[in-house]
Formats: structure tokens, C-alpha cells, sequence
């Protein structure tokens, strides 16, 4: 069990935007989903207490962050950062938003990723290491949240490889949020 959230950077270009095709990048032999919630942040701050931490996000929805496994793990190799392989132009996918309440925040969300209809991942939000506030309070700590900052809150199990012609299907609760076909 990691002692604080692992946190890295994606660019404004690495969103990619709607209606445009997700390809395949050139660069890379290993191309690996990682279907995860995501929380939009409404609201500027630094050092956020924990305790304050659900008004600074005010939608949620499930995303891929994209992996170019094979370029990350060469990265890893060599003790570098893993930017070239998680950061690149649309390599971030998100889906349609939703609301957050306090009466969502209470509960358990049920999240998941499909892979050409297949059940890939499945989370639910009791079994991440880190709650949505943990996360935004400690990331704060480091950074200036901003409106409109995205925040990926963690894989759960399932995480794999998907190449040209797969479909995959982000699904919040039961609800399809996005789908997407990789060209």
C-alpha cells in the first residue's frame, strides 16, 4: 500500500476532445487502457483541508489514461519520469459528466470499462486506497488546483492492452458515458 497518491501531469493537449477519433500513436508496440473516475475541480485552491476538499470538485465521470506501456516501461528502467508514455496528445478520455451531490459522495459508486462488450475493469469507490478528498487535499499540497483541472483518481484491476478495431465503453454506475473505437 502506497503512503500517499503516486501523482503525475497530463497537458491540456493530452484531452482528447469530443468527437475527434482516438489513433493509435505511431510511437508505440503496447497501447494499455486504464479506465478510472475522474473529478473536475470548480474551484481554486492550494493547501486544501481534507475536511473541505468536496466543494472544490463539482462533476464526475469515468476516463482512460491512456499507457505506451512499452515506452514507460523503458522509462522505468532507467529511473526516468513517465511523461512520454502517459502524457502525449490525447492520450486522456473522458466521458459525459455527471453532477456530484452529497448524497452521491455517501455512497458507493459503481464504475467500468468495456472492451468490445467484454467487462475489462470493474471499481467501486470502497475499494480505492484514497478517497476523492484524500486526493485533492494532497495533491493541493503540491499544486494549484484550478477550475477546470481533471483529476484521475486511480486504476483498479483489469488494467490491459487493446489494439486498432477494439471498442471500449466507459460505464458509470449503469450508465454508458462514453464510447470509443480505437483507429
Amino acid at each position: 500500500m502506497p503512503e500517499e497518491p503516486v501523482i503525475f501531469m497530463k497537458p491540456k493537449s493530452a484531452l482528447l476532445q469530443a468527437h475527434t477519433p482516438f489513433y493509435y500513436p505511431e510511437f508505440s508496440n503496447e497501447l494499455h487502457y486504464e479506465g478510472e473516475l475522474v473529478l473536475r475541480v470548480s474551484k481554486n485552491g492550494r493547501y486544501i483541508n481534507e475536511r473541505h476538499a468536496s466543494k472544490y470538485y463539482n462533476g464526475i465521470t469515468v476516463g482512460i489514461d491512456f499507457t505506451a506501456r512499452d515506452i514507460q516501461a523503458e522509462l522505468k528502467k532507467k529511473g526516468l519520469p513517465w511523461e512520454k508514455a502517459k502524457a502525449w496528445d490525447n492520450s486522456a478520455v473522458i466521458g459525459k459528466w455527471k453532477d456530484v451531490t452529497p448524497e452521491m459522495l455517501k455512497k458507493t459508486i459503481n464504475f467500468s470499462l468495456h472492451k468490445n462488450g467484454e467487462n475489462v475493469q470493474i471499481g467501486v469507490t470502497t475499494d480505492m486506497i484514497f478517497t476523492f478528498d484524500e486526493i485533492v487535499s494532497h495533491i493541493s499540497n503540491y499544486f494549484s488546483l484550478n477550475i477546470g483541472d481533471l483529476i484521475f483518481t486511480g486504476t483498479p484491476a483489469g488494467v490491459g492492452e487493446c489494439v486498432v478495431g477494439d471498442i471500449l465503453e466507459g460505464y458509470f454506475e449503469l450508465e454508458r458515458v462514453f464510447e470509443l473505437e480505437i483507429k
